[in-house]
C-alpha cells in the first residue's frame, strides 16, 4: 500500500537532519509557501546486490551440547584442531544448546562444519544446505542404534511397562532421542500424550541417562554409542540403568559441511578425515571418541529414518506436551 509521504511526519531529530540539507537548497520544513512535497514515486530502480554468506577464513565448526558426552569435548576439540593444522586455518567452535540451533545456522551462511544427527540430515538437506562428508565407523559398524532405558532395580522390561510412567526424550530433533520412541508408539496406534503420565527433555544423551540413574524418570531412550561410550570409560551411571529394548539400525551421525563452502575445501576436509586413522595423531585422537574410523556415507543408510518419518510424520504434538527439564 502506497502512502503520501511528508518530511514533517519524520522524528523531530531526523526533521532537524533533513530540514537542515533543504534549508541548503533553498526549501522549508513548515506549510511556508517555500515548502516543497518530494514524490518518491519517481525512482530509478537499482540493482541489490545478492546476499552473500558471511565467510571467513577460519573454518567454523557446529556441536550441539547434546552431540556427545560433555567429557568427550576435549577430543572432539582436538579432533577438530587437527583438522584446522592440515588445513592451515584456525578452528571457530559453535556449541548451541539444540541440534535445530545448529542446523539453522546453515542457510544462514553462518557455519561450516558440524557434527549433526542423522534425522535432520537425512530429511531436511535441501531445507538446510548441507553435504556430508565423513561418518563415523564404531564397533566396526557406520550404524547406530536408539537405547531404550530403564533403572537397573525397576521392573520394566518392555516398552508397554512404561505405560503412564514418567518418560524422558533428549531433542525434538533426535532420532535415537525422540523419532524413534515416537515410532514404536506410532505402532501401537499411541502418541506420547497418550502413553506416558509425563513427558520430560532432557536436550543431553547423558543428562537422559542420569536422569534414569537416579529415577527422576522411569525410562529414556537414547544414542546407543554413547550410551556404550559411557558404559566402557564412565560406566557409573549407566552400571544404574539396564537397555531393555534396540531399534533397528540406522546411518551414524555424519559430518557435513555448508553448500557455501567451497567444493575444493571440502574435498580437502573430507581427505582429511577419511584418512587420519592412518596417521598416529588422527588415530590417537579418535581412538579417545572410540572411533574406529570415517568411511564416506551411503544414503541408503538414512533410509531408514526417511521412512520412519514419512509414517510418522510431522506431527509435533510431543513437543508440546513435554516439560523442559
Amino acid at each position: 500500500m502506497r502512502r503520501n509521504f511528508s518530511i514533517c511526519r519524520y522524528p523531530a531529530a531526523a526533521r532537524l537532519l533533513i530540514c537542515g540539507l533543504f534549508l541548503i537548497l533553498g526549501y522549508g520544513c513548515s506549510g511556508e509557501p517555500g515548502y516543497k512535497a518530494i514524490d518518491f514515486s519517481l525512482t530509478v530502480k537499482v540493482d541489490q546486490p545478492n546476499r552473500l554468506p558471511n565467510i571467513t577464513p577460519n573454518l567454523r565448526v557446529g556441536i550441539a551440547a547434546m552431540i556427545s558426552p560433555k567429557e568427550t569435548i576435549v577430543f572432539y576439540r582436538e579432533l577438530l584442531d587437527y583438522i584446522g593444522r592440515k588445513m592451515d586455518r584456525d578452528i571457530t567452535l559453535i556449541q548451541r544448546r539444540t541440534y535445530g540451533e545448529i542446523n539453522e545456522l546453515f542457510p544462514k551462511g553462518e557455519i561450516d562444519l558440524a557434527f549433526i544427527c542423522t534425522g535432520p540430515y537425512a530429511v531436511g538437506r535441501e531445507v538446510f544446505g548441507f553435504d556430508a562428508l565423513a561418518t563415523p565407523v564404531i564397533r566396526g559398524e557406520p550404524f547406530y542404534q536408539s537405547y531404550l532405558i530403564v533403572h537397573k532395580d525397576s521392573q520394566f522390561n518392555n516398552l508397554s511397562d512404561l505405560r503412564h510412567r514418567v518418560f524422558a526424550f533428549t531433542d525434538p530433533d533426535s532420532n535415537t532421542g525422540a523419532l524413534v520412541p515416537k515410532f514404536w508408539l506410532w505402532e501401537l496406534k499411541q502418541t506420547p500424550g497418550q502413553f506416558f503420565s509425563e513427558l520430560n527433555y532432557t536436550y543431553s544423551h547423558d543428562n537422559s541417562i542420569l536422569a534414569v540413574a537416579k529415577g527422576l524418570v522411569d525410562g529414556a531412550t537414547v544414542d546407543g554409542h554413547l550410551w556404550e561410550y559411557y558404559n566402557r570409560r564412565n560406566p557409573f551411571y549407566t552400571s544404574m540403568t539396564r537397555v531393555i529394548k534396540k531399534s533397528r539400525l540406522f546411518g551414524s551421525p555424519p559430518l557435513v559441511a555448508s553448500e557455501y563452502l567451497p567444493a575444493h575445501v571440502k574435498e580437502r576436509i573430507s581427505k582429511i578425515v577419511l584418512t587420519m586413522h592412518k596417521e598416529p595423531e588422527g588415530r590417537q585422537i579418535i581412538n579417545e571418541l572410540m572411533i574406529d574410523r570415517f568411511v564416506v556415507p551411503q544414503e541408503t543408510w538414512y533410509k531408514p529414518v526417511k521412512q520412519i518419518y514419512r509414517q510418522v510424520g510431522t506431527d509435533t504434538s510431543a513437543t508440546h506436551e513435554a516439560k523442559k527439564s
